[in-house]
């Protein structure tokens, strides 16, 4: 608990209306959640306004209300506060009720539109490999040192943001790494969190139904950066044209990393396999578990990271040949018939592009790539044809099937995406509109040499229909056709 008016420090309301001297037992967003003594911040949402419920949770026991708009008629057992924002006062007080975790932390942010999870994670586990005690926050899952939490949203919500932190201040972690998503920045997610670095990997066509135009788009990415306090490190990409813009207003220290040019950190692909890659950092070569340009840029971005924090240089480069894939991303499996398969979470045009290169610079011609691709419902409608286009024009044969189609009729979307398919290969495509089938296709259509590429949904182990989740798990699906395969 804690005393209302020691809250009320981290915010400037316009007025305080009752007494301030009250104790308060939660701070809430949800009015699900009021009970007896709690604090409930309204917030003017895009579906719901949830001013409208301020009278249920008073009857539920709310002792403050912070509000943008007053109430018609004012309890006299409540205190209400008026503020200007209530998006942005739930920030601040909610990092004053967690005690300020971001403080007590070396908090490194992600983002770009590719590569948040791996890049992330991988620092995580650097820090562990280090020696340190760290935390995770990511698509796939949260980590609080050992322990694993499920992930419901990229960037969590203001208050469990602050928890998990909270916790993982508790917990004895000195450094934690998370993915900031463009809707976290517009919506004022992370305002009040205190970041030691942030890391900029690309920028592509994503979420255009939210943002509505790719300016929209980076100038969410931007704000990040342009928060950035003096003393944190601002690391971009040197190789997308947008990472100059990310950091020209930023207040950190900038740097960059690159394959192709000078930089403060500058990498170089010696030789790419299917099961690893020779690669060269600041001039050092060696062995990593990774695939592809694309994994390249993500384990650049890990190495600066990981100076920059200040962990031993050699020893990094040690560290760096123990990382391991993340669930999802470039999975590969070997089939008993001798053709590899491949999970990736590739669900825009330039992810699945740059997995399709990556797999086509390694195969060359001697074997065939087979593709399993869909496009989720709700979404983004005008990267269908786009996504179609792409892998047919990279691809040997092309299924087309379904991804999440949520609320939309799987059969329109597949539709949308046979548009963008060039005459000349509408030949090599199939649609198949039941995932299952689909895989196990491309499956029987492999043989040894080729790669089958399943992407879209990599660490996903649902398909959501209807608004209803099912179990379905790409990888579970390869691996029951290479049981069959081996009977």
């Amino acid at each position: 608990m804690k005393i209302l008016s020691q809250l009320l420090t981290s915010i400037k309301p316009l007025q305080v209306l009752g007494d301030n001297n009250i104790e308060i037992t939660d701070v809430i967003n949800d009015s699900r959640q009021a009970r007896p003594g709690a604090m409930f911040i309204a917030i003017k949402g895009v579906a719901v306004d949830s001013h409208r419920f301020i009278g249920d949770v008073i009857a539920a026991g709310a002792r403050a209300i912070v509000c943008e708009d007053l109430p018609a008629q004012l309890n006299d057992e409540v205190t209400y506060i008026q503020v200007e924002s209530t998006v942005s006062a739930l920030s601040h007080l909610a990092d004053e009720w967690f005690d300020h975790p971001s403080q007590c932390l070396r908090l490194v942010g992600v983002t770009g539109t590719n590569g948040k999870t791996t890049t992330a994670t991988l620092l995580y586990e650097m820090a562990r490999l280090m020696g340190y005690k760290a935390g995770l926050l990511s698509t796939v899952k949260n980590i609080i040192d050992t322990t694993e939490l499920p992930a419901k949203q990229t960037t969590p919500d203001h208050l469990t943001l602050n928890r998990l932190l909270h916790d993982m201040v508790q917990a004895g972690c000195e450094y934690a790494f998370m993915e900031v998503s463009s809707h976290a920045c517009v919506q004022g997610r992370i305002e009040g969190i205190n970041f030691a670095g942030g890391i900029f990997t690309n920028l592509t066509r994503d979420h255009m139904d939210f943002h509505k135009t790719v300016d929209n788009y980076i100038a969410a990415k931007k704000m990040f950066f342009d928060a950035l306090p003096k003393g944190a490190f601002a690391l971009v990409n040197a190789d997308d044209k947008v990472g100059e813009v990310m950091i020209q207003n930023t207040r950190a220290d900038k740097y960059r990393y690159s394959l192709r040019s000078l930089a403060d950190f500058k990498g170089r692909i010696v030789e790419s396999r299917l099961d690893g890659t020779t690669l060269e950092l600041n001039g050092n070569q060696l062995e990593v578990q990774f695939t592809g340009r694309f994994n390249a840029y993500n384990l650049l971005s890990v190495y600066g990271a990981s100076l920059l924090l200040g962990f031993d240089p050699q020893q990094v480069l040690v560290k760096m040949s123990m990382l391991v894939p993340v669930a999802g991303r470039f999975q590969t499996m070997r089939s008993p018939r001798g053709y590899t398969a491949i999970v990736d979470y590739a669900h825009t045009p330039d992810a699945l592009v740059n997995v399709l290169d990556t797999i086509r610079e390694v195969v060359g011609t001697s074997g065939n790539i087979i593709t399993v691709c869909g496009c989720g419902g709700d979404r983004d409608a005008g990267k269908r044809p786009i996504m179609a286009r792409e892998a047919a024009l990279r691809s040997d044969r092309v299924i087309l099937t379904s991804d999440n189609p949520r609320t939309e009729d799987p059969d329109e979307i597949l539709r949308q995406m046979e548009v963008g398919l060039p005459d000349d290969r509408r030949s090599t495509t199939l649609t198949i509109t039941d995932r299952r089938q689909a895989i196990r296709t491309a499956c029987q259509l492999a043989h040894s040499g080729d790669v089958v590429l399943v992407a879209g949904k990599g660490h996903e182990d649902y398909q959501e229909i209807n608004g209803v989740k099912h179990h379905f798990d790409d990888r579970e699906q390869v691996l029951e056709v290479f049981e069959g395969e081996n009977k």
